[in-house]
This record gives C-alpha cells, structure tokens and sequence, in this order.
C-alpha cells in the first residue's frame, strides 16, 4: 500500500500526508546519494509519538533544478528553515534532528545553528566519525574519482547493491548525486565552537569498517554532557543490513524521556 507524502511551502521539508499533528518533529537527513524520503517509510513504527520529515536539499528531488549547495550552505539553509517552521513561541512541540553518514554531518552544523532554538531537544547522528575528523583521506580520495572507478571504490562504504554495479544505465543515473554528494562532504571544513548544549546520541554499527571507538570518542568535544553512545548490529548501513528497529527504538527513547521531564 502506497503512502502519501507532501513537500512542504518551501521545499525543504517532505512528510507524510497522515503523520499525527502537534507531536514532536524528527527531521531527517540522509547519507550521500541517498533520498532523506526513505525514512518516512519509518512513521508506522513511531506511531503518533513523533512525526518524521524528510529535509530535502536543493539539486535534489524536486529541488533538482537548485544550484547544489555546499554543506555550510545546505546546514545554514535546513536551520533557516526549521526556526521559521517552529521557531515561533505558538509551536510548543519539540524538534530532533536525525542524520546518517553524511548526513550526521549536515545535522550537526544545523544542531550548532540552532543553538538559540528553545525547541531543539537532541541531535542522533548515526554512521559518522567525530566532525573534527571529517573529511577523512579516503572521502577525499574517493571525491576525486569518476565513474566505475567510483563506483567500485565506494563499496568500503557499503554504498552501492551488486546489481546497480552490474547495471550500466543504472550507474549512469545514480552516480552523478553521489559523486556531487561525497564532493560536498570532501568539502567540509572542520571549526572549533562551543560545545553543544542539547543531547547527543551516537549510534554505530558494530561491523562498520569505518568507525572505531577512538572515531566516536573525540564527540565528546563537541558536547556539554557525554553523548550517549549505541552500538548496534550490522555495518555502515545497520537499518538496512538489520532493519530500523534498533534505531526507532533509540528515537522513541530519546523522544519519551523528554516527555516524562516535562510532566515532572
């Protein structure tokens, strides 16, 4: 059964035509060459205790006519948004911020532009090293690549199924977003703030070739208290290797705690 979703005024945000109304926002943000769409798939398992919304950059999707941004520019934008959506005092409901790989990054630079928003309760960041780390040799490297080469270099990442890569017109039109999304990330450039004040929960697939426990640990600068740190089965990508359940579980947690401090 098909699902109906809707872009919002602006374009930024995609939600579900049925997710509950006034309940606290989970914005999504996803990894290179991934669609941020795919995680409303999650909304039935949240139920009405949070709506999911899919944070849509320009150049991609419907946006796909934007000039591309860069990632400063696609955090400064996805922050612009969110505190024009509920920034004023007449939205009471809470904001999370939910990204993977790549998308951990972006979420994080809008976390630290939304410092100021009363709304903002916690940042997940799932599949990333620590921002200072970013951007590692191999995204480097693997940026600078074209084609094939590419797309043979990416599977470190988990990035690509066996039959997209046997498939040459499948190539020709994914690899273009994920090559622009990887330049992007190769992009990034690292600065020194204050250290966030709203929760963080870290979230890590136990056989994922590109983390360890030193990558996540250097997070610990970038908050006020210890990010809550979760390991959980699979690799790079653990809600597709092993389902998004471990996952949801974490979001709901972290939603319902704040529920119960704001009953207390």
């Amino acid at each position: 059964m098909s699902v109906s979703v809707s872009a919002d005024d602006t374009g930024w945000f995609v939600s579900r035509t049925d997710a509950a109304a006034h309940v606290p926002r989970i914005y999504c943000f996803a990894h290179a060459g991934g669609d941020s769409r795919s995680f409303l798939a999650w909304q039935d398992e949240l139920g009405d205790e949070a709506a999911l919304v899919a944070v849509c950059p320009p150049g991609r999707a419907h946006r796909a006519r934007e000039p591309r941004p860069t990632l400063a520019e696609f955090a400064r934008g996805a922050a612009a948004a969110i505190v024009a959506r509920d920034g004023g005092a007449e939205h009471a409901r809470p904001v999370y911020l939910f990204g993977h790989s790549l998308g951990s990054l972006v979420a994080f630079e809008t976390a630290r532009r939304l410092r100021d928003l009363p709304a903002l309760r916690r940042l997940f960041v799932s599949g990333v090293s620590a921002p200072s780390l970013a951007p590692s040799q191999r995204v480097c490297d693997l940026a600078a690549l074209e084609g094939r080469e590419f797309a043979e270099a990416l599977q470190f990442f988990e990035g690509l199924p066996p039959e997209v890569l046997a498939h040459e017109d499948l190539l020709d039109l994914l690899l273009p977003g994920v090559i622009a999304d990887f330049r992007m990330a190769a992009g990034y450039r690292y600065r020194p703030a204050p250290p966030l004040t709203v929760g963080v929960t870290l979230i890590a697939g136990r056989d994922d070739a590109y983390l360890d426990a030193d990558k996540l640990a250097l997070w610990n600068r970038e908050c006020a208290t210890p990010p809550a740190c979760h390991w959980v089965d699979g690799g790079h990508f653990h809600f597709r290797d092993k389902g998004p359940s471990a996952v949801i579980d974490l979001l709901l947690a972290g939603v319902r705690a704040d529920q119960h401090i704001e009953v207390i």
